[in-house]
């Protein structure tokens, strides 16, 4: 099983048999069987034939549609999970301020370990990076979190533990040609913060598929405020992925030198950065490999890849918030 990326522009996606066929101009660029798709990711225009579309919704394959620079756009549902019990224990969940405080906590407590340890694991291998001050104020904001009282202090914590985390995020950049003094985005103004953006855009599509799998409402969160067409759910799982997929793929694309400065065009008036056609085409390779490496899971005590833990994750959130758990367990590595 494996997610479909669509970079080609204008590409005609239909059903051939039992398989997903896409072509350009006459031309086939691919075909796969649609049983081995979870998810189909189409970053600019494409076009779907009726059939075809009404067979992703009937395997409940989701659709997530980017544009080109890969800017969230939006995404075809199937029909929701017939798990009612689930979003109905997250709906009394979230009018109660112990749990919700609860899950906050572990989401920004996921995200900031894995910073840190991404940071330890940096100055280990390189001794020369001046990275410690800003390992000690993550550990200062995880300390922190067990003494708040609401979600607000929660967020002001994910938010300084952040700063400090992209303080440094430049050291890790070993190659010449990259920099990286902040986060921008809305648009990206530099190459790195180009290709987070994108990942994350990639991240969200993978863990939002993941929620409606196991049944959520994934626009109802715990740590991230009510917004209108906002996936808050989605964005709170995410928090603990974003280092460990996408940081360290990105990290992992710069320092080997698989991307080149002259992999990024800019738009004139905007000044947006994004990936060029054919460096896409690159990312979205090590996005997938990403998502299909292993490790071991501590809490399940097994190997699984990055995409299995997207679902194992939800279902952990799920038992805790149908009683069978009395703590959520975010996914932490080190």
């Amino acid at each position: 099983m494996g997610t479909v990326y669509v970079n080609q522009e204008d590409a005609f996606l239909g059903r051939s048999d039992e398989r997903l066929k896409i072509t350009h101009e006459r031309r086939t660029l691919l075909e796969v069987p649609l049983l081995r798709i979870d998810g189909i990711v189409v970053l600019g225009r494409a076009h779907f034939s009726p059939a075809l579309m009404g067979e992703l919704l009937e395997r409940r394959i989701p659709m997530s549609f980017l544009s080109p620079t890969g800017r969230y756009l939006g995404r075809v549902e199937p029909e929701l999970s017939k798990n009612i019990f689930v979003r109905s224990a997250q709906w009394r969940a979230s009018e109660q301020p112990e749990r919700t405080l609860h899950l906050a906590r572990a989401f920004v407590r996921g995200k900031l370990k894995n910073c840190r340890n991404d940071l330890m694991r940096a100055q280990r291998e390189h001794p020369e990076l001046n990275v410690q001050k800003a390992i000690e104020s993550i550990q200062q904001n995880i300390d922190a979190l067990p003494r708040t009282e609401n979600v607000d202090s929660v967020r002001g914590l994910e938010g300084a533990g952040s700063a400090s985390y992209f303080a440094v995020f430049e050291q890790l950049i070993r190659v010449k040609g990259f920099s990286f003094t902040h986060r921008n985005r809305r648009p990206p103004l530099d190459p790195v913060n180009a290709l987070l953006s994108f990942g994350y855009s990639l991240l969200r599509h993978d863990i939002q598929s993941a929620l409606n799998i196991v049944g959520f409402d994934p626009y109802l969160g715990f740590l991230h405020t009510q917004r209108y067409g906002r996936p808050s759910l989605a964005l709170d799982l995410m928090e603990e992925f974003r280092p460990l997929v996408v940081d360290a793929m990105i990290l992992g694309c710069l320092n080997k030198s698989v991307l080149q400065p002259t992999d990024f065009e800019s738009e004139p008036l905007s000044g947006a950065v994004s990936l060029n056609a054919e460096a896409r085409k690159q990312f979205l390779r090590q996005y997938e490999q990403k998502k299909q490496s292993r490790f071991r899971h501590l809490v399940l005590e097994k190997q699984c890849t990055y995409q299995e833990a997207f679902e194992i994750q939800a279902r952990l959130l799920s038992k805790y918030l149908l009683g069978e758990t009395h703590q959520y367990p975010p996914l932490i590595l080190k």
